[in-house]
């Protein structure tokens, strides 16, 4: 049971880790309608970047926010190239986010070489009911919440949160009452470099991280994201969680290889779902 326990708590604590790059993804999509690939890619560049950072000398907190201001960036330029044109189409976007990540594959490389990097976090670990977590995993769940809420605060009580919800719901009636769909879609991809990076400098001290870690954060957050059907945050949360569990499981009792291999699974299943209850509303439509 405290085996159980431990595997339960850890696999929350990354689940939480993939609901903030899985939340970056659904931001970027209400706001442009765009599926960016490149988000994973914000991840690893906070990484390395807090990894360098505290390498140097500079003191935490100071390190992780620099990372994820950088990370930030990275997302505003990548969303000057994917929709930083009028016009371009969503599927258009994608395939630049597909470019950009592989673009930063090669900058990665050149600034921090091929060799995975790790950085210090929270040392130590509690024991709750018997089970082990590790303190790093505390603070991701912690962080993960209090990301969420203010989340839910910007989107719900802020004119800047209520400007992009209006160009996701429709973006010709928030260009009719003067609202820049073009600058809020930026503002998006800002905002998930953000998310993502956030993700990369919790995560980074857990597992080491490289120029090719994007793809298993991608995969885990685009199936976490499928699972809320990228429009809502809330239940792309509960994705999240459920899948860090169930990867955490199937690491414990099983073998840590096939972790990707239940994200896919649980993305195939999800998308199976959704497109079956699609069909039949369809159906009872016509």
């Amino acid at each position: 049971m405290s085996a159980f326990l431990t595997y339960l708590l850890n696999g929350l604590a990354v689940g939480c880790a993939i609901a903030l790059i899985a939340s970056g993804l659904v931001v970027i999509h209400r706001v442009t309608g765009v599926v960016n690939f490149a988000q994973g890619t914000f991840a690893v560049v906070a990484g390395l970047c807090v990894s360098s950072l505290l390498g140097l000398g500079l003191p935490h907190g100071v390190s992780e926010l620099a990372a994820v201001a950088v990370a930030a960036l990275a997302g505003l330029l990548a969303g000057v190239a994917a929709v930083g044109r009028r016009g371009t189409t969503p599927l258009s976007s994608l395939i630049v986010t597909l470019g950009v990540g592989v673009l930063a594959y090669a900058v990665e490389i050149v600034l921090w070489g091929d060799q995975p990097r790790s950085a210090p976090g929270l040392a130590g670990s509690l024991s709750l009911a018997g089970a082990r977590i590790q303190t790093q995993h505390l603070l991701v769940i912690a962080v993960t919440a209090a990301t969420f809420a203010l989340l839910a605060l910007f989107f719900g009580r802020t004119y800047l949160g209520k400007a992009l919800t209006a160009c996701a719901s429709n973006p010709y009636a928030a260009r009719v009452v003067g609202i820049d769909v073009r600058r809020m879609g930026l503002l998006a991809f800002a905002l998930g470099g953000l998310l993502g990076g956030l993700a990369g400098v919790l995560v980074t001290p857990l597992r080491p991280i490289s120029f090719d870690t994007d793809v298993t954060l991608i995969v885990n957050g685009f199936a976490a994201a499928v699972f809320g059907a990228l429009t809502r945050p809330v239940v792309t949360l509960v994705g999240a969680l459920l899948l860090g569990v169930a990867e955490t499981m199937a690491a414990g009792y099983g073998y840590g290889s096939h972790q990707l291999e239940v994200a896919l699974g649980l993305m195939i299943v999800v998308m199976i779902v959704q497109a079956s209850r699609r069909s039949t509303l369809s159906q009872e439509v016509t």
